[in-house]
């Protein structure tokens, strides 16, 4: 009824509204005479002002057109007026309508009022409560929080607690003493495991003891007499007992070993002395080291002796260096020499004792070296030794044994390896400086009868110089190097020094090429290609080949040889012409090399095998001479192919190159 009653008072607005509009209409033209002209406040329907807006009219009748009513009306063609006036009585039916069902409900609307009443004393009543509740949860919740920080009190004094009783139990259990270390300190003996146990239990305790009376524990003093004299007890018991068995060390014929591995099952009695009576643990360590002192020294003095009768029989002497000649005599009282100065100048078997295998093996035993007549090259004084290979092994096994001290951690021995190498190398160098200055003042005149053979000081130093440079290749040493070095210069010199001594230089160039291809072997056996010695007396021994390959071809082909050289050198500056005027030599050439090349390839093949005692060295000097010689012929052959000899008759006398490379590939001696 109310919504039917909006929409009525809606519709009535509306009708009026338009009713309105149809009088103004209506009266419009009555009211337009030029007399009855009036100005008409308008207001919001002026369309005359300037503040009168079209979009908000036509939204207005756009709203009023879109209403219901609106549409039914000006659907069925009604006058407004009329429908206006229908639409008011209607609405005055339905409100005495409205008011007689007010009337008929007045009794339930009272009783309505009055059941409201009564909810709202009922809800008034509620709210007390709740608002008395309310003040009851505040306080709760106010006891609440007092018990939280209760409970957070409660919990920060038990976490103190228990970390006091933590630390006081920790004290407690450091600072008591039980009654088992007490029996086994002064009862069990030293070689029980219990007393082991206890005594570190005991030095815990005395440490423990000593750290809180630092810190000023006042508890400390209560057991500080009885752990002074159990520590006193521990003390005299291991002091008697390390004693004994230092002591039963020094019996005649005693093993110290063994009893030294006993000791070392109690070493913790030793720790124990430190920590707690440093006065004691000084005495034991010295009584220790003087009573080992006196066994190795003895046993040191015993062993050198038996050292001594097995020393190698022939030591090399001062006199015994690399350029003292053999057949250099002595006085009638001299002592004799070695019987082979050689075995001082070679490494042999000897390079094996800086092996890693005979560096880690046992001592020499003497007894067992002398039952077995076993023989020890052994250089036991420097000031006597000239055996420089000798020293130079000693000075690598100190080097070595340095090194697996270091690896392995030992470094108590280091002030002893530098004071060994202090004596080792000075006495080394000594001796290398004075085989370069015997080397130096060597008078190759006095060397007795000389041939073109390997000379026995060039194969020493061969030998020398190949074993040091083997040795030295491990752990370099630049000394060494110049020393070998300046050796090297004074032997090429006492080479050459020795080759001026014949008379043909054929001879000269063999026996200096025989000297440069030992040399050369020896040291490649030993020492790496590439090292300075190798490659030096590569470089000599390839320019003497050379030198000794044109001397050989000189004598049957030096004609040829000349010939070739001359010709070429004329060609070369454009005087090919001057060759018309040697057609009679040319044909010489060619007849006497045709009618004697194989005779003379002969001989020289023979005379090369006689001069040279490395057969492979021979053997390559011939190939060297045969491929010069067929280069030379077709050399000549191209010479003889110019305008001015090509008409030559003797040309046809010439041998073939290629049957001249068959056949001197015949002479090509096979080993």
């Amino acid at each position: 009824m109310a919504a039917a009653a909006t929409m009525a008072a809606a519709a009535r607005e509306m009708v009026l509204r338009a009713g309105t509009l149809d009088m103004e209409e209506e009266e419009g033209p009555l009211g337009g005479g030029p007399g009855l002209q009036e100005t008409l406040q308008l207001g919001e329907l002026d369309i005359t002002s300037d503040e009168f807006i079209l979009d908000e009219v036509d939204v207005h009748i756009q709203a009023n057109l879109e209403d219901e009513l609106v549409k039914e009306a000006l659907k069925t063609g009604v006058d407004l007026r009329h429908y206006s006036k229908q639409v008011e009585l209607e609405l005055q039916q339905i409100e005495q309508k409205s008011i007689r069902d007010y009337i008929q409900e007045s009794e339930n609307i009272a009783s309505l009022h009055n059941q409201i009443t009564a909810c709202d004393a009922v809800l008034e009543r509620m709210e007390q409560m709740l608002g008395a509740f309310q003040s009851d949860l505040s306080s709760i919740s106010s006891e609440i929080r007092i018990l939280q920080e209760q409970s957070g009190a409660m919990n920060i004094r038990l976490r103190n607690r228990q970390a006091v009783r933590g630390k006081l139990g920790e004290l407690v259990d450091g600072l008591v003493v039980p009654s088992a270390l007490v029996t086994a300190i002064l009862e069990a003996p030293v070689t029980e495991p219990r007393f082991l146990e206890q005594l570190q239990e005991l030095d815990a305790k005395a440490a423990a003891v000593r750290e809180q009376e630092a810190r000023g524990t006042a508890a400390c003093a209560d057991v500080r007499g009885v752990l002074d004299r159990l520590r006193v007890k521990a003390v005299t018991k291991i002091r008697e007992f390390i004693l004994q068995k230092i002591y039963s060390f020094r019996k005649p014929m005693t093993n110290y070993q063994i009893p030294q591995t006993a000791l070392l099952k109690y070493r913790f009695f030793y720790q124990f002395l430190l920590g707690n009576e440093r006065a004691t643990a000084k005495e034991i360590r010295d009584e220790y080291v003087e009573t080992l002192s006196k066994i190795y020294l003895s046993y040191y003095r015993s062993y050198l002796g038996r050292l001594m009768k097995v020393q190698y029989e022939e030591v090399a002497e001062k006199d015994d260096l690399m350029g003292v000649e053999d057949t250099a005599k002595k006085g009638f009282f001299s002592k004799p020499s070695l019987r082979s100065r050689n075995t001082i100048f070679t490494l042999g078997t000897r390079g094996s004792v800086i092996s890693p295998t005979e560096l880690e093996a046992p001592i020499l035993v003497p007894h067992t070296a002398q039952r077995g007549e076993q023989r020890k090259h052994l250089e036991s004084y420097l000031a006597d030794c000239y055996d420089a290979i000798a020293v130079f092994l000693c000075i690598h096994i100190v080097l070595r044994f340095r090194n697996i001290a270091a690896k392995r951690d030992v470094p108590a021995l280091d002030r002893y390896w530098e004071q060994v190498l202090a004596l080792l190398w000075p006495r080394f160098e000594l001796i290398l400086e004075m085989n370069v200055q015997s080397v130096r003042s060597t008078d190759p005149q006095r060397l007795g009868g000389l041939d073109t053979r390997p000379h026995y000081i060039t194969r020493r130093y061969a030998e020398f110089s190949s074993a040091l440079v083997s040795i030295n290749q491990t752990i370099p040493n630049e000394r060494t190097m110049q020393l070998l070095g300046q050796l090297q210069v004074e032997v090429e010199n006492f080479v050459l020094r020795v080759a001026a001594e014949f008379s043909s230089r054929k001879e000269q160039l063999v026996f200096l090429i025989n000297n440069y291809d030992m040399m050369l072997g020896v040291l490649m056996e030993r020492a790496a290609d590439d090292s300075k010695e190798v490659e030096s007396f590569q470089q000599l021994l390839n320019a003497r080949t050379q030198e000794f390959i044109e001397e050989l071809l000189s004598p049957p082909f030096g004609g040829l040889v000349a010939f070739v050289k001359e010709a070429e050198a004329l060609i070369e500056r454009g005087q090919a012409e001057r060759l018309r005027g040697e057609e009679a030599r040319v044909t010489q050439l060619i007849r006497g090399f045709g009618s004697s090349w194989k005779s003379s390839v002969e001989s020289l093949s023979q005379d090369v095998m006689r001069s040279f005692t490395n057969f492979r060295n021979g053997t390559s000097i011939i190939q060297g001479a045969l491929t010069q010689l067929i280069q030379l012929y077709h050399r000549f052959h191209r010479v003889l192919s110019q305008p001015q000899l090509r008409a030559l008759p003797a040309r046809a006398e010439l041998i073939n190159i290629h049957h001249l490379m068959v056949e001197l590939k015949k002479h090509k001696p096979n080993f």
